[in-house]
């Protein structure tokens, strides 16, 4: 059996002060947070730096669809206890620091400590729409490694919960997702 990898946003600084925003899915390990982020990730270079991590737990999935289709300037305030900054729109967050590094060749293992953790807004669920946006974040962060059939294929089944499910917000999430596969596919059908 699978260990559960939840979807957050992780916030991380640069040594000189640049936020930085990714999705990723992490891992709890009793009161541990882990990470695994891929090589080279700007993620991985800022928590080794700087020995620092904020968890946003965010439901604003135009977060998600935002980064992996490069809009990444989300607003962002200081974190309470580290030097870091978390999401305005994050219902919660949980700030770390670096306990441990384990080095990988493609992904290395970063094990946190929770050093504070604070609710802003109360969870009132997700909607189907929303689970479809992170699925198709994950699809669109892989479009170098999938094929296309398969990312045109579950972008169609995703598109039944955006129908049907969908506010405003995951509608243009979704088209910037939706973008990201077109010029996906010009691309690779450009000669």
């Amino acid at each position: 059996m699978n260990d559960p990898i939840y979807e957050t946003v992780i916030t991380t600084v640069a040594p000189e002060g640049r936020v930085h925003v990714a999705p990723m899915g992490v891992r709890y390990v009793g009161e541990q947070v882990v990470l695994m982020p891929f090589k080279p990730s700007t993620t991985l270079a800022n928590v080794l730096a700087t020995r620092h991590a904020v968890l946003n737990l965010v439901t604003d999935t135009r977060v998600f669809a935002g980064c992996v289709t490069g809009r990444r300037n989300w607003p962002t305030v200081a974190a309470e206890c580290i030097v870091g900054q978390r999401l305005v729109c994050a219902l919660g967050h949980v700030e770390l620091e670096l306990a441990g590094h384990v080095d990988d060749a493609q992904r290395p293992v970063l094990r946190l400590a929770r050093v504070h953790a604070a609710t802003h807004a109360p969870f009132i669920g997700l909607n189907r729409a929303q689970a479809a946006v992170v699925e198709g974040a994950v699809l669109v962060s892989r479009l170098h490694m999938l094929p296309m059939d398969k990312i045109e294929s579950e972008m169609k089944y995703l598109q039944i919960a955006i129908d049907k499910t969908a506010a405003a917000p995951e509608h243009e999430a979704w088209a910037w997702l939706c973008e990201a596969v077109q010029a996906h596919r010009a691309k690779a059908t450009t000669p």
